[in-house]
């Protein structure tokens, strides 16, 4: 039994984006009080496994969907992840502006799957 190619590019770019997030951001907390190359070279070391992850996600994606989805689609997910990890990781207090963002985006997933 195959994994639907979804649930393959959705479960692996749920995976980058984690990832992703952390090097972008992470860095922030953890790394504060450390010279900016640190964080820059410590980021570059969590990106190798963002791109590890991405690349074939978007490969397994581009079978079945248009660019513009696989964008779209990233584009959810980051937000999906980041709202948690701004939460959760970074102690920031929910806002309702998350929601209105969210919101937009499922507009944009409807617009860009529809046809």
């Amino acid at each position: 039994m195959q994994i639907p190619v979804f649930f393959q590019t959705a479960g692996l770019l749920v995976l980058s984006n984690i990832f992703m997030t952390f090097a972008w951001y992470g860095h922030l907390k953890s790394l504060n009080n450390r010279a900016w190359y640190i964080a820059a070279l410590v980021s570059w070391g969590i990106a190798l496994f963002e791109y590890l992850l991405q690349v074939p996600a978007n490969r397994i994606g581009a079978t079945q969907y248009s660019l513009a989805q696989l964008k779209i689609m990233q584009e959810a997910i980051t937000l999906t992840v980041f709202v948690p990890f701004a939460m959760f990781y970074m102690n920031q207090p929910f806002k309702l502006d998350y929601v209105w963002a969210a919101l937009c985006l499922v507009g944009a997933v409807y617009f860009i799957f529809r046809s």
